[in-house]
This record gives C-alpha cells, structure tokens and sequence, in this order.
C-alpha cells in the first residue's frame, strides 16, 4: 500500500503533467474548493476558491503554447496524518528566458488535507526570485523585440497547424472575443467559434490534397501590450491528383497582450478588387 508521501507525489506530478499538456479537469482533479492561491501574476490578495482558481488557467495555458515549459526539476514532500506540505522547483519558462538564463526557475509551495481518506491541495503559493537579473529579465520580456519573437512563433505555430491540418492548433492564440473580416461573407466573423469555422471550411476544402499557408513577408511592429501584424498570405493547395494552386490575397492581424499571452484580437482579410468590373482579383501575384 502506498504511502502518504507518495500518493502526494503521484497527485503532484500528476497535476505539473496536466498543467504541461493544458488539461483544465485534471488541473483541478485534486484541489479543495476552498483552495487559496499566491501566484506570480496579481491579484495582491490571492485568488480564492476553486472556481477563482479555475479562471487563472487558460491565459497560462494561452502562454505557454507559445513555446513555455511546465517541469518538476526537485520536489519534497511532508506528510502528517492529515495536513501536509510540499515544495518544489520547476523549469517553467521560454526557450528565449532560458537561454538568458539557465538557471532560472519557478519555486512552489503547496499545503495539503486529507478528507475521507484523500489528499487535497488547498493552498498553491507559486514565485519567482527577485534579482536584479530577474528585474532586468522582466523588462527585456516586455521589451517590442522579445514581443516580436513570440509573435513570430505564433504565426509559424499558423502556418504548421495548417500544414498538419491541426485546427486547434489553428485556434492557439485567438481571442475568445476576436472580430475578424474574412474573404467572403458576412461583413464580420464575431467570436473565436465563428473563426474556427471558417478555418475548419478551408482545411476541409481541401480534401485528402496538402494545404499550406506563410506569409512570406510578414512584418510586425509593436507598441507596449498591442501589436499589429501584415503581409500578403500565400494560400497553396495540392490535390492529390492535380497540380498546385497558389492564392495570394492581403491580411492584417491586430493583437493584445492578455494576462502576458498575445492574442489576435482582429483580423482583415482581402482580395484586390477589377473597378471595371466589380469582381475579385483571385489571380493577382505580387
């Protein structure tokens, strides 16, 4: 029968491996609904109760399917008979923080209770150590070129999604909220699932053929937590028995940085117009 320490361990590694893969029920599978939460982001008072503690998830897991590691590196566990406490130190970071600093990690403390028989967490106080390389890193964080690097792997997480046909990889990165104008009717797509369905219609369009998407040209420019993105997209469809289709048409991309997340928070869409006559220029090349 296993111990008390390690059914905590089980539960803790659990949990980090479920933060890792953006699973929100198994976040929560095993936290008190009373849970007390001191996180790195605000608010100052901590954030309280299971269903508080639910709605800080998904502007991380936002964040870090830019390209962010969630690792237990050590972890210590002390078990009473009914209340415990753990703490533990994980790689929780981007490739391009780890590469200013190697050694930087996230720090964790966790309080447990034992109620009919299983372990619940109920407080979570997660830090970061404050130095003057951590200040300096912070600033460099939100500095227009580390935001232009995480953008720039947005769109190439785009262009790899729509490559693999992946369209919730395709939906990293929208805002739940996004207002988009695509090619064709109506005037505006409002909400996440209305562009999701766009980009579902696109994929499926397709077929068994291949479908890319770039922007070969893509320019970024960045002012504090917006940014605004633009280039020509090259849409190219292969059939599986026919030659090669390339679309060019025009597409800006407005973001807003959430919670320390870029989102696409709207989106521009279009093809030249003939004046003479009306219609859609689909075969245009710059």
């Amino acid at each position: 029968m296993p111990t008390d320490e390690e059914l905590i361990r089980t539960l803790i590694e659990r949990w980090a491996d479920a933060v890792h893969r953006g699973d929100l029920d198994g976040v929560l599978a095993d936290h008190a609904e009373d849970i007390v939460m001191f996180d790195v982001p605000p608010p100052q008072q901590g954030v309280r109760g299971l269903d508080a503690y639910r709605e800080t998830w998904p502007p991380f897991f936002r964040w870090q399917a830019q390209g962010a590691s969630f690792e237990i590196e050590s972890l210590d566990i002390t078990a009473g008979r009914d209340v415990a406490f753990a703490y533990a130190l994980l790689r929780c970071g981007t490739p391009d923080e780890f590469a200013r600093d190697p050694d930087t990690r996230l720090r964790l403390t966790l309080g447990l209770r034992k109620q009919d028989g299983r372990w619940f967490v109920t407080h979570e106080h997660h830090s970061f150590p404050l130095t003057d390389s951590t200040v300096a890193d912070a600033d460099a964080d939100r500095s227009d070129d580390a935001a232009e690097r995480d953008l720039r792997r947005l769109h190439q997480r785009w262009f790899d999604g729509t490559a693999a046909k992946d369209l919730d990889g395709l939906m990293a990165g929208i805002a739940d909220d996004v207002i988009s104008y695509e090619h064709d009717q109506p005037l505006q797509y409002v909400g996440v699932q209305a562009v999701r369905e766009v980009c579902k219609a696109g994929l499926d369009a397709a077929g068994d053929g291949s479908v890319t998407w770039h922007v070969p040209e893509l320019t970024i420019m960045v002012n504090g937590d917006l940014a605004v993105a633009w280039g020509l997209n090259l849409v190219r469809v292969t059939p599986p028995d026919g030659r090669t289709v390339d679309s060019w048409s025009r597409g800006t991309r407005v973001f807003e940085r959430r919670d320390g997340a870029w989102l696409m928070i709207h989106q521009h869409l279009s093809f030249p117009y003939d004046p003479a006559t009306g219609q859609a220029r689909t075969d245009l090349r710059p």
